[in-house]
Parts: C-alpha cells; structure tokens; sequence
C-alpha cells in the first residue's frame, strides 16, 4: 500500500510540474535574468541547507535526503531556466530532469524495501517518470505544432493582403505595402 501512496505522490508532483512549467511561469518573465540569477543563486543556497541537515542521517535515511536535497534543487533550477528561456524545448527538458531527480528519490526510498516488494516499488517509480516524460514530449510537439500552425495562417493572410495591393499604384500602394508589413510583422 506504501508503494501506491508513494506512485500516487510522484505522478501528482510530475503532473503538478508539467502543468506549471507548460502553462508559464508567472514569476519570472521569460528572458528576465536578474530572476533566473536569483532562482539559482537560491536554490543552491537551500540546497546547502538542506544537504547538511541530511549529515545527522545515516544509512538509507541519509541517501534518501540527499536525493530529496538534489530533487528540490534540480526543481528549482529547472524551472527558473525553462521561464527564462521560454521556450517548449525548454519546458520539455524541465520536465525531463524534474522526472528523473523525482525517480531517484523514489528509487532511494524503494531501497528500504526487499524482494518484490522492492522489484514493484522500483518498477512503479520508472512508469511515473517516464510517462511524464511522454507527456513532456507530446505537449511540446503539439505547441510547436500549434506555433507553426499559426505562423502558416500569419504567412497566408498577409499574402492575400500583398495580393490585394497589387491593384493599387504608387503611394497608394506603398502604403498599403506598409500597411499589410506592420499589420502582419513582416
């Protein structure tokens, strides 16, 4: 029953990460890196907290910390690049790193267990991140998709607008050239 709670938690915390990291981080505007810095600057920071409280820890206990130590930096990191890049590629791979630190912990924690037991936990660990990696690569093919899909509708208005000025003469065509350039970003 623990292994469920435990696969139960990582798919939340994958799904929890997917969904933030595609819908846009609100506190970092993309290409913003005085916050990117700090994110990292901070996460580093607890990540130095957090490792030394792991030291009063041994055996497993302490390996089980430090991913957890590792996961929430790698958390942090990864999401302070995907908001600076901003870009799908970028969220894709946040997502693909967020995955695999969560499976490590996971793993450590499958470690307390024995036999079978053991083989389901860690078995159960590795479909949680690689489905939020599927899901990771699927959302990102169907927003480039969607990008490129709205590029192709941009192109083919302002084709027809051109078309439409080639009716006109000298300044009057000019101007609705220019009009058709500003109107569609060309």
């Amino acid at each position: 029953m623990k292994t469920f709670k435990l696969s139960s938690l990582a798919q939340a915390v994958a799904i929890c990460a997917g969904a933030f990291l595609f819908a846009g981080n609100a506190t970092a505007a993309s290409g913003d890196k005085p916050t990117y810095d700090q994110a990292k600057a901070s996460a580093k920071a607890a990540y130095e907290t957090d490792k030394k409280a792991c030291d009063s820890l041994s055996g497993n206990a302490n390996d089980i910390c430090v991913a957890e130590a590792k996961a929430k930096r790698t958390r942090v990191d990864e999401n302070a690049e995907a908001a600076y890049k901003n870009t799908p590629k970028a969220r894709e791979h946040a997502i693909h790193e967020i995955a695999d630190a969560d499976y490590k912990v996971a793993k450590e924690r499958c470690d307390d267990k024995a036999g079978n037991d053991k083989d389901v936990c860690v078995k159960e660990a590795k479909a949680v991140m690689t489905k939020a990696q599927a899901d990771a690569k699927a959302t990102k093919t169907s927003t480039v998709a969607r990008m490129d899909a709205s590029k192709d509708k941009v192109d083919a208005d302002y084709k027809v607008a051109t078309e439409k000025c080639d009716a006109l003469a000298g300044d009057a065509k000019s101007a609705c050239v220019a009009s058709a350039k500003a109107k569609y970003g060309k």
